[in-house]
């Protein structure tokens, strides 16, 4: 898979753009054109029917321990301040950032190494000293190093130590080696050197990847969007744009237990909108400032939870699986401990193999969590914290809680069995975007298929699995003439009243082919001579290039049994 060739196709063929493009782009914001809407929202119909409107279907498919309920929501973006604070992402939603000092940009601290293996100035540093890897062992060479500051430096690099004052940096550099005869330089080693004028009392400095220059110290950076609710604007009025759709789950608990009169375990499904402020939004669409969640809270016994756990999280991972996502390209990965966050019970992740990270690395596709019952806790008696290996209610300096809960009970009563208690929750949380850019990645071939005349040609195509390709199907006459195009247009015209459908009479059939095959379009009918003759019609397979003739009044069945296939 070729990460350029895949966000080239998304742009040409309308998946994929750039938000306010014409504007010179806002980073961290993207726009679904005609197809990718289509693509996004049949990702999001999937998840929805498979997970939730389906559920009494696959209980006993998907080995689930009891039969259970689900019902969805679709909460508001912005809430009341408090739901933040006692969640804890008030205070604890935050990344580590540092700030170039000479370019003044902002950088994750954790993604320092990742942007510089990736960034211009220093392919081209590495090139001119001859550094095929970053593993390489390198002779130092001050000649060369200092050619390139003086010539491509000063272009890509300008904050750099080594452009700015480079006999200063180059001479201790060169004393220190001296001084060690034994010292070798890695690359990650030799650019610290190279960014450091002076050394600091922490030692080398970390460049920055975009200009070279040196970095801050790490600081907390909260990632939730501010906002204003109301005319006045004061400190009262302050709000946040929701940075996940669970919390509106949550403070939801009663309404839907006491109206919908589902019973435990039963789970909430949302999806939604959601944005966090990231410091350094990258890899196309993989993480944004907005993007879309599919999360589930659901809702079990205590005593049941470990079941469930393993339940939600084998089956999501299973579901990326049947729609077309590679196995080797695939992992669940359980968090070790360390990893967990301070309510989190147990963690899974399911990863995909994105083209754009490095051979044998995987990216977040979904998370499972195990939340215990930290959530409905928390909006009922105040935020909570761990101490001493329980959640405690946070006290503040008054000895009282720091930020008190709703106040209200968010306990379940079991009708059945007299039982009051606080449900666990398991949360399959995953995004639509990130599940959209992955079934893209999968999908993207190259290949070669026999064009109309029976010649071997290259062609891309999306393999997208049937449920979720934008076009359903794609209907061409052969010729413009001799009937064809009003047998097309009627054909077109009963299979759109149930299915998304293309009509395209431009050009000759082969190269009609390839425009559908590289949009992902599963199945084909062409209308021909023999149409004229015994009202059937070719459909073709995007895959596997077969072709065979249905009739013209069992075209729109053959489409919807390939489809529920």
């Amino acid at each position: 898979m070729d990460m350029e060739k895949i966000v080239s196709l998304c742009k040409r063929r309308g998946f994929l753009f750039q938000s306010s493009e014409i504007y010179g782009g806002l980073n961290g914001f993207w726009d679904y054109g005609p197809l990718g809407v289509e693509l996004k929202r049949n990702v999001k119909e999937a998840w929805w029917k498979d997970m939730v409107t389906s559920h009494d279907d696959l209980n006993t498919l998907t080995g689930a321990p009891q039969p259970f309920q689900m019902t969805g929501l679709d909460c508001a973006i912005i809430m009341h301040p408090q739901v933040w604070k006692c969640s804890g992402h008030y205070d604890l939603f935050h990344d580590w950032m540092q700030t170039c000092r000479q370019c003044k940009k902002l950088v994750r601290a954790d993604h320092v190494w990742e942007m510089l293996e990736e960034a211009e100035w220093v392919r081209s540093f590495a090139e001119s000293i001859e550094a095929t890897d970053w593993d390489d062992l390198l002779k130092f060479n001050s000649l060369r190093s200092s050619q390139w500051a003086q010539r491509k430096g000063k272009k890509l690099a300008p904050g750099l130590a080594l452009v700015r004052n480079p006999d200063v940096t180059l001479s201790w550099l060169a004393e220190d080696l001296r001084s060690n005869p034994e010292m070798r330089l890695d690359l990650p080693t030799l650019l610290r050197y190279l960014a450091t004028e002076q050394k600091a009392e922490t030692g080398l400095q970390t460049p920055c990847p975009h200009c070279g220059g040196d970095l801050t110290e790490p600081r907390e950076f909260n990632l939730m969007f501010k906002t204003i609710v109301g005319a006045l604007g004061s400190a009262e009025d302050a709000a946040f744009l929701r940075p996940e759709t669970a919390q509106g789950i949550f403070v939801n608990f009663k309404n839907v237990v006491d109206s919908s009169r589902v019973r435990v375990p039963f789970g909430i499904a949302q999806i939604g909108k959601s944005f966090r402020n990231e410091i350094t939004p990258r890899h196309f669409t993989f993480r944004s400032r907005e993007f879309e969640q599919m999360e589930i809270e659901f809702f079990c016994h205590p005593n049941e939870s470990a079941a469930w756990y393993r339940y939600w999280r084998d089956r999501r991972y299973e579901w990326y699986l049947k729609l077309g996502l590679a196995r080797d390209r695939l992992q669940l990965r359980e968090h070790h401990a360390e990893e967990l966050a301070h309510y989190s019970v147990g963690t899974a992740d399911i990863e995909y193999a994105f083209p754009f990270l490095p051979p044998g690395e995987f990216g977040e596709l979904e998370g499972v969590a195990h939340r215990a019952d930290f959530d409905l806790r928390s909006h009922s008696e105040g935020k909570l914290v761990k101490k001493d290996g329980a959640l405690v209610v946070e006290l503040g300096p008054d000895g009282k809680p720091k930020y008190k809960g709703s106040g209200k009970n968010l306990a379940y009563m079991d009708e059945m069995t007299k039982e009051r208690y606080l449900p666990h929750v398991i949360e399959p949380s995953s995004g639509a975007d990130r599940a959209t850019l992955a079934f893209l990645c999968e999908a993207y071939r190259e290949d070669t298929a026999p064009d109309e005349n029976g010649k071997p040609t290259e062609r891309t195509l999306l393999a997208l699995h049937p449920r979720l390709a934008p076009i359903k199907a794609a209907v061409f006459p052969l010729v413009k003439k001799d009937g064809m195009p009003e047998i097309a247009q009627k054909l077109y015209l009963r299979l759109k009243k149930d299915f998304n459908v293309f009509y395209d009479d431009s050009g000759a059939v082969g190269r009609r082919y390839r425009r559908q095959d590289e949009v992902g379009t599963p199945y084909c009918f062409t209308i021909d001579g023999q149409t004229l003759q015994d009202q059937t019609v070719t459909i073709r397979d995007r895959d596997s290039l077969e072709q065979k003739r249905v009739h013209l009044d069992a075209a729109a069945d053959e489409v919807r049994k390939r489809l529920e296939a």
